[in-house]
Formats: structure tokens, sequence, C-alpha cells
């Protein structure tokens, strides 16, 4: 399996220390984001990883080429142009699937998500009939996906102004469950050739992509049992962030 690590935000709600660092070499706990991130994709059996970078790149490269893994961390460079989370994973392409989709699968990874997510239990939970499989909880957020008794993703919602984005008609949304996304998803190679039938442009957002073609497609979602998790987005939970990995050792 492959995985890939979503490093290349420029980490505003970071600021000020994203003014001179990428955000994937903050460090908690000792060690950059990135770092936690590689090790815990690693450790779940990921027998390759890919980096997008934008912000900073050729720091990200450095720590890379100076921080040997246990397995190989190969670099999406999107420093050009930032292509968001939907472009960077078509952009990804050679590097998850370099010879042809293989039915495997692969991982994505925010860099600023730190959990006491089971990688591996969660991967052995994913359906291949399913184009993508979502870690979400039932957590404070602003927004939320939706999804029916069966976990199949319904729409999204924003929990703030009422606004619901849907394929479907309201009334299939009557009395649906309302999680938060986790930053966390194993996607199928398959969506590579849904990319292409849809004529995707160069950047967009795979959570917009997945709300387009919820109706056509089965996206999943999984609410992992005592699931736990953190954002590292804010540069104000930065000292909970230490707390919360000591508590996860």
């Amino acid at each position: 399996m492959k995985a890939m690590i979503f490093a290349a935000g420029l980490g505003t709600r970071l600021k000020p220390l994203t003014d001179s660092i990428p955000k994937a070499l903050v460090e908690v706990a000792g060690k950059p984001l990135i770092q936690h991130v590689l090790e815990k994709t690693a450790a779940a059996g990921a027998d390759g990883i890919v980096v997008n970078v934008h912000h900073f790149p050729q720091m990200i490269c450095d720590w890379i080429e100076t921080h040997p893994q246990k397995v190989p961390v190969m670099v999406s460079d999107e420093s050009g142009y930032l292509l968001e989370t939907g472009g960077g994973i078509r952009h990804a392409r050679p590097l998850l699937c370099p010879e042809g989709p293989c039915g495997e699968g692969f991982l994505v990874h925010n860099v600023d998500i730190l959990s006491n997510l089971d990688i591996r239990d969660f991967v052995s939970e994913v359906r291949p009939s399913d184009l993508a499989t979502l870690v979400v909880s039932d957590r404070k957020s602003g927004r939320c996906l939706l999804f029916d008794d069966d976990m199949l993703m319904l729409g999204w919602k924003n929990l703030k102004t009422g606004e619901v984005r849907s394929p479907y008609p309201a009334s299939r949304l009557e009395g649906c469950r309302e999680l938060a996304f986790a930053g966390i998803h194993h996607i199928s190679d398959s969506i590579f050739g849904l990319f292409e039938e849809r004529k995707v442009s160069d950047r967009f957002s795979i959570t917009d992509f997945y709300i387009d073609v919820c109706a056509r497609c089965q996206i999943r979602g999984y609410v992992p049992e005592g699931f736990r998790m953190m954002d590292v987005g804010k540069i104000d939970v930065l000292s909970e962030a230490e707390a919360f990995c000591r508590d996860l050792v």
C-alpha cells in the first residue's frame, strides 16, 4: 500500500512559525509533524510514501534527504502551483500508481493530524467496492459530512450557516448522521479514471469531488472505536498537542 501525506499547505493558521518554515516541519513533542505521520504510516505497512510540497518546498526536500525513513519517501512537487487536495492527488498519480491501477488503493493523511487511529485496522475495514473510505467522528466542528445508516456519504453541511451541498433531494437527507472528517482517508486507485472521465481541473478539492460523485460512487465513513485526534493547524493548540502526544505513548 502506498500512502500520501498532504504537506503542501501554506499553514496560515500557524503563523508566525510558518513565515520561516513549512507547516510540516513545525515541531510537536520533539519532532516535526511530518515525522509523526511518516512513522505512523510506515508502521501501518505502507511500502512507499508520497509527500507533496509547495510552501518552502526545498526545506521539506532537504529534511527528507537528511532523515532516512524505514520506507522510500517520494516528493510530489507542487512548488510552482498549489493544487489543493484533489489536484494534489491527481498530480501524484505517477508516484502512487507508477505501473497503473493495482486494485490496492492508497492512504491519504493530512500532515497536521495527530491521532490514536490504528491504520491497519482502518484499512482492513475498507470495502473493495467503495471509491473512498473516510475516517470521521462525532466531534465539534463547523462543517460536517452527511451519512446514511449504512455510512454512505450523502453530502456536506456547514453547521454555522446551515448550507447543505448534496446531489440528493432534501428528503433523502432527513435523519442522516452528521460527522466531522478527520483528514485521513483510503482511496481506490480507480479514482484516477474517474478524474479523467469527469475532466477535473488541475486544482480542486477532494472533498468537493466526493460531494459531486457520492450519488454515483460509494464513499463510506468509518468511525473508529475510541478515536482521539487533534488538528495541529492552529498555533494556540501547540502546547495542547504536546500533551496529546505524551498521552498517546
